[in-house]
This record gives C-alpha cells, sequence and structure tokens, in this order.
C-alpha cells in the first residue's frame, strides 16, 4: 500500500462528503456517544479493500476501535461479518459510506478479477489489467486486481513507454515511433519498458524487422491471426492480446499461447458486491 497516495485519497475524499459538517449526526446524535458497527456481507465473492477500511477508520479517529475477522483476499458468503468497530458514533457514520463505497467497489473488482483468472488456471496466460479506471480511483482499483489475482499493467503514462495506434500515426509508422522512444529514453536517461500496439500481421512484421522493444500488444486479433502472431514472435518479446476480450471467450484467446490477455472491463464493467456497515 502506497500510504502517502491513501492518506491523500482519504483526506479528499473525506472534504467531498463532510462540508461543513454532518448535520444528521450532529443534530440528532449527542457528542462524545459511542457505538459499535459490523461490516456485513451481503452476497458471495471476494473481499477486497479491508486494508484501506482501517486506514480511513484511523485517519476520521485513531482512537477507534477495530476487529478483523475476514482479510483481503479470501472469499466470503451472504451474512458474514468481515470486522467490528467500536468508539465515536459520530466517527463510525463519518466512516460509514467511504468505507462502504471503496470495499463494494473493490471487492466487486477482486471478484470479477478471481472469477477470471480462476478460468485461466491451466494456462500459463496472466490477466492484465489496463488504465480504464475511475478518475481518481485508479490506485484502489487496481489494489483490487492485485487482491483478485490479477496482475497490473502500468499504473500511469510514467512508468513504461507504450507506442499505441495514434502514437504509430502520428509518429510517422511504427519504426519511427520506435527509433524515437528509444532515442529519447537514451536521452533522458530513463530505464523504462517499451511495448508497442500492432493492428495487424503486416505491422507485427514491421516490430519484428525493427526490435528495439520489450513487448508486443497484438490488439484486436481475429484467433486465426492470433496464432500465426504467437508463432513468428516465438518467444521473443512477451505478448499480450487485447481488444474485444470477454469473460466467455478468454480461454480462446489464452489458447493461442500469448503470455498475457488485457481487459478494461475487470475495473470499467463491475457490479459491485452488496455489503453494509450495521449498528449492533
Amino acid at each position: 500500500m502506497d500510504k502517502k497516495l491513501i492518506d491523500l485519497f482519504i483526506k479528499n475524499a473525506i472534504a467531498e462528503d463532510l462540508g461543513d459538517g454532518d448535520h444528521t449526526s450532529l443534530s440528532t446524535i449527542p457528542a462524545g456517544a459511542r457505538g459499535k458497527a459490523k461490516l456485513l456481507v451481503k452476497e458471495a465473492g471476494i473481499l477486497a479493500g479491508v486494508e484501506l477500511a482501517m486506514e480511513i477508520f484511523n485517519q476520521i479517529d485513531a482512537t477507534l476501535q477495530t476487529e478483523i475477522f475476514i482479510n483481503d483476499g479470501e472469499t466470503v458468503a451472504y451474512g458474514d461479518v468481515a470486522f467490528t468497530v467500536e468508539g465515536s458514533t459520530h466517527a463510525i457514520l463519518l466512516a460509514e459510506r467511504l468505507v462502504l463505497n471503496c470495499m463494494q467497489r473493490m471487492s466487486g473488482i477482486a471478484t470479477k478479477t478471481n472469477r477470471i483468472v480462476k478460468s485461466l488456471e491451466s494456462y500459463t496466460t496472466k490477466l492484465l489489467d489496463t488504465r480504464k479506471t475511475t478518475p481518481g480511483l485508479r490506485y484502489i482499483e487496481k489494489w483490487a486486481v492485485r487482491i483478485g489475482g490479477g496482475v497490473n499493467h502500468r499504473i500511469g503514462l510514467y512508468d513504461m513507454i507504450l507506442i499505441k495506434d495514434n502514437h504509430v500515426d502520428y509518429a510517422g509508422g511504427i519504426a519511427n515511433a520506435i527509433t524515437a522512444a528509444n532515442q529519447y529514453l537514451a536521452d533522458q536517461a530513463k530505464q523504462l519498458e517499451i511495448e508497442i500496439e500492432v493492428r495487424n500481421l503486416e505491422e507485427l512484421n514491421q516490430v519484428l524487422e525493427k526490435g528495439m522493444v520489450s513487448r508486443i500488444m497484438l490488439d484486436n486479433f481475429s484467433f486465426d491471426d492470433l496464432n500465426t502472431a504467437v508463432k513468428l514472435i516465438d518467444h521473443r518479446y512477451i505478448t499480450e492480446a487485447s481488444g474485444g476480450i470477454t469473460e466467455e471467450n478468454i480461454t480462446q484467446y489464452a489458447d493461442c499461447g500469448v503470455d498475457y490477455i488485457s481487459m478494461g472491463a475487470i475495473t470499467h464493467s463491475v457490479k459491485s458486491l452488496d455489503m453494509s456497515l450495521k449498528a449492533y
């Protein structure tokens, strides 16, 4: 966990929600009141966000006392209690919605990711996420992917060079784009992995002729062309399939022998896992 980044996220999320005060709690519950609450799971899946929830409670009120029964990455069922929290009632109520929003979203992502990862167990292919994330929530969404057993691709624009179709077109072709990227890294004294996206076998052959990359993304390839591409690459570069991949057809892509399959759907099209924080 990146503590600095998470602390900033929590601070901003609390400010967004709190404004000039929780007037409902302030008007109905006496100052100094104490209470208990439990995180109640209402749907089967993979739990994620417990560690983040503890950080939220701690930042809102460090005197809140928690007891964890189920950890991140564990399977949960309807009726399970993940943890309890005790202390200032006002603090618990301030944390409630932020904790639930994060945990429901993260658990939904972890559940879907885990389901797909399990479908790939008989293959060497690994599941990758993408940058198709909710602005401001990328870190926690990618954290949830890891909890679910997936692999993070790049976190942002800064930690890898990924030459996509628009870059190729603007640069004047594949060879130009690869040459420029390598020159940039040399000029800036940076060591970043270079990946390039190809749209067809013709572009793939241009990359194989040029070299100077680490990964090749095979985008929207038919199964026949993907099989051909993997054979042409012959383990010289890391391979990644992307585009049009779903839970229903992902094993067909894995059958082609790619190293990675990237799916934006594991972060941008996910149903949150149902849960609630209930007083008791």
